[in-house]
């Protein structure tokens, strides 16, 4: 995934949770990234934290992004990321748990670790 998304010069995490290394990783090759979750979270050096709810956005955390991202996205969280990212116009890329299934149009990418979703390319 980090491969993909150390593309872009600008992005957030949408719900971080407790794993960070991702972020992290992103940060130290430069990447700008700022991580969002529902819950205060701990973040590395280099990432900035702002509490935001998808569900109920505060879209200037998401403005002036090159792409949304998550890891392990719950379905019932997949429209409404896509919705905010095609509002700010970013790319949205995600990850699920186990079988779950995309609930959006995506295109698959196979990344090491699984499937990688592209749910939106940037024009």
């Amino acid at each position: 995934m980090i491969d993909y998304l150390g593309e872009y010069d600008r992005v957030v995490e949408v719900g971080i949770g407790r794993r960070t290394d991702l972020a992290a990783a992103l940060a130290n090759r430069g990447v700008v990234v700022t991580a969002t979750d529902i819950y205060p979270r701990e973040t590395p050096d280099g990432v900035e934290f702002v509490r935001d709810d998808i569900l109920e956005p505060e879209l200037s955390v998401y403005a002036d992004v090159d792409a949304m991202y998550a890891s392990n996205l719950p379905p019932e969280l997949h429209r409404p990321t896509l919705e905010v990212a095609r509002t700010v116009d970013a790319d949205c890329l995600f990850t699920t748990l186990g079988g779950d299934q995309p609930q959006v149009p995506v295109e698959r990418k196979t990344i090491p670790t699984g499937t990688l979703y592209l749910a939106r390319q940037r024009r």
